[in-house]
């Protein structure tokens, strides 16, 4: 699934990475816990999905590298952590729902989440 599907399905706001919707992505990790996001295996076609809107979420994106950054309950992240997003050219995404709402949502497009 795109990017970009995956923001139109989530009813997502873009706030970077507007270049690289059409990467391909197959699996989505969700979690507000960083060390259990980077204790988990992701396949290299993730996204994270977290509530978390600090600099240490861009950072553990960039470690695992995952494909974007989906923030869920409309909690903007913070200006540093867009930033940053930006300079490692890694798409940001804002959605409403909740984090299960999300990976329920996500699950039901196919992908592995």
């Amino acid at each position: 699934m795109r990017l970009r599907d995956i923001a139109r399905l989530l009813d997502a706001e873009i706030l970077g990475g507007h270049l690289r919707l059409d990467t391909e992505v197959s699996q989505a990790l969700g979690s507000d816990i960083m060390s259990n996001v980077l204790s988990t295996p992701c396949g290299d076609n993730a996204v994270l999905l977290t509530g978390l809107t600090n600099l240490q979420v861009v950072r553990t994106a960039e470690m695992i590298d995952v494909k974007a950054i989906i923030f869920v309950k409309g909690r903007c992240p913070r200006s540093e952590a867009i930033r940053l997003a930006k300079e490692l050219d890694l798409p940001v995404l804002l959605t409403n729902h909740c984090l299960t709402e999300t990976c329920a949502l996500l699950k039901q497009a196919g992908l592995e989440a």
